[in-house]
């Protein structure tokens, strides 16, 4: 009998690629110096936060002699900050929410275990359509539950919608989506998300209890030429927007995030109460006081999007010139193109040789691709130019 658990210990086993190519990059520059090595593992953004988040530090900085002001909140987050984002949100998403209908927590990830914990039965299945953001897996099995992974269409990552309705079954309790899509930068078209608003409200039915739409948005800031990301909360009864700010105001250290409730979903009050329940029982407690005070300052405000913009291109002509098939990303900040040779996982280690780290579509469900972000210098991208070659006439 070992010291973990079967559950942490299998996750151990088959833990996340991101991290393992980030520490496998943090060795590489060690050896070879940070400015030989071209590192895209981590969806890190390294642009600097907006001015008016200082006028939050600074605020708290004024109060610091009140009692207090360092003190417990309510679970789900100040009132005042509720407020703000209702508003905000209501702008958003075209529907308009009011402070009951939403919960502050630790980030967009800290959100959905709570709604995973008020929801899920031992045995109930959430499924996804893959390729996906790993932890999802952890996310749903944390609470008893099960992953269901679909794949997208491959031609061009959207949703498969007759692939998700084979899927379906008497314990499916939910679906989680992401758009624009990390790890593919694909962002769903309205007509796909109202189609599968309308599978759902169907399988609802026909299994006698709701079937939720998770919709994780942390890129819902980040797209390209004109790009619409359409809201959820308008066409679906059950849906859950689940949001952050670790990427819009840079502040992924902070964990910041949200929980909205569809405004006309049924039993909604007692939803977000076992939401909040289940936030304070898996140990957050309340939402960071601090995130709280820069969101009122900066709400709204987002870095600058011209250089996420102009780091696409850069990442698209290098791409271009060392020959790889690929979808050019239409929001996010991650580029998924196809592993040469199709073994996704030895290409991988293959770049790496070439000091160019990148992480295998294995880890996000799809093998066959590899994820690049580009969340890093002009310069970094074009460096490795030389090694994305090199890499590809290996496996020619």
């Amino acid at each position: 009998m070992g010291v973990l658990s079967d559950q942490c210990a299998a996750m151990l086993e088959s833990s996340s690629w991101i991290r393992r190519m980030f520490e496998t990059g943090m060795e590489l520059k060690k050896q070879h110096g940070a400015d030989k090595v071209s590192d895209f593992s981590l969806g890190n953004p390294d642009l600097p936060p907006p001015p008016e988040v200082a006028g939050g530090l600074r605020e708290l900085e004024a109060n610091l002699n009140r009692p207090f002001s360092f003190g417990y909140m309510p679970n789900c987050g100040f009132d005042w900050a509720l407020r703000r984002l209702a508003a905000y949100l209501s702008e958003e998403q075209g529907v308009k929410l009011e402070e009951g209908d939403l919960m502050l927590g630790c980030g967009a990830a800290g959100c959905m275990n709570a709604f995973l914990k008020a929801v899920l039965n031992p045995g109930d299945e959430i499924l996804c359509i893959a390729p996906y953001f790993v932890e999802y897996g952890a996310y749903v099995s944390n609470h008893g539950g099960v992953l269901r992974p679909v794949p997208a269409k491959q031609a061009d990552f959207s949703p498969d919608l007759p692939a998700l309705e084979k899927a379906f079954g008497p314990k499916t309790r939910g679906i989680i989506i992401n758009s624009p899509n990390n790890p593919t930068g694909q962002i769903y078209s309205k007509d796909d998300l109202a189609a599968l608003a309308e599978l759902l409200r169907r399988k609802s039915r026909e299994y006698k209890r709701p079937i939720f739409l998770l919709s994780d948005e942390p890129y819902r800031f980040l797209a390209y030429d004109g790009a619409e990301v359409p809201a959820v909360l308008p066409l679906y009864e059950y849906a859950v927007v689940l949001g952050s700010f670790s990427k819009s105001l840079s502040l992924p250290g902070e964990r910041i995030g949200y929980l909205a409730l569809a405004p006309h979903m049924p039993d909604k009050a007692l939803l977000r109460s076992g939401a909040i329940t289940a936030n304070r029982t898996l140990g957050f407690v309340n939402p960071p006081l601090v995130g709280q005070y820069l969101l009122k300052h900066a709400l709204g405000k987002h870095v600058d999007l011209n250089v996420y913009a102009a780091r696409r291109e850069v990442m698209t002509q290098t791409l271009t010139a060392a020959g790889y098939e690929f979808i050019k990303p239409r929001g996010a900040f991650y580029f998924f193109p196809k592993a040469p040779g199709g073994n996704d996982t030895e290409f991988v280690r293959r770049l790496a040789e070439e000091l160019v780290l990148a992480v295998p579509g294995s880890g996000f469900g799809m093998p066959g691709f590899f994820r690049l972000a580009f969340c890093v210098s002009e310069a970094e991208i074009s460096r490795a130019l030389d090694g994305l070659k090199r890499a590809r006439a290996h496996f020619a």
